[in-house]
């Protein structure tokens, strides 16, 4: 059985967060396989010491090709740190991303409370 297949997405005013939870959390992310969007996959890797496959900055592609993978059902969850108070130049992308994780009911985190809650039980699920 391969191991489940986790996307780490932050909006810039997200990634040191996303960053810090991933440190926090980066035993327990060591056993699956990370995607990441362009700059976020790059500091995770740097600075959280992961594992990444870095797909396109989101604004340039890297969005649809998370959507697909939702599609494709080759994503397990999805966490994406959204910056609530900024307006957003590529807002459709993001909205499309994030009906396709719910009509494909893949679990979604959007902030650290829900991000902690999909690990829990993806790690409960694992074993």
């Amino acid at each position: 059985m391969a191991a489940p297949t986790v996307a780490l997405v932050a909006h810039d005013a997200k990634k040191a967060d996303i960053v810090d939870w991933a440190r926090t959390h980066a035993g327990a992310l060591q056993p699956f396989t990370i995607v990441a969007t362009g700059t976020t996959g790059g500091r995770l890797a740097d600075e959280a010491g992961l594992t990444v496959d870095r797909l396109l900055s989101g604004p340039l592609g890297g969005d649809a090709q998370l959507g697909a993978m939702i599609a494709e059902r080759r994503l397990d969850a999805l966490i994406f740190f959204i910056d609530p108070l900024s307006a957003l130049p590529h807002d459709v992308d993001v909205k499309s991303l994030l009906r396709l994780a719910i009509l494909y009911d893949t679990p979604l985190a959007v902030n650290r409370a829900s991000a902690d809650a999909i690990l829990a039980g993806l790690a409960r699920d694992k074993t």
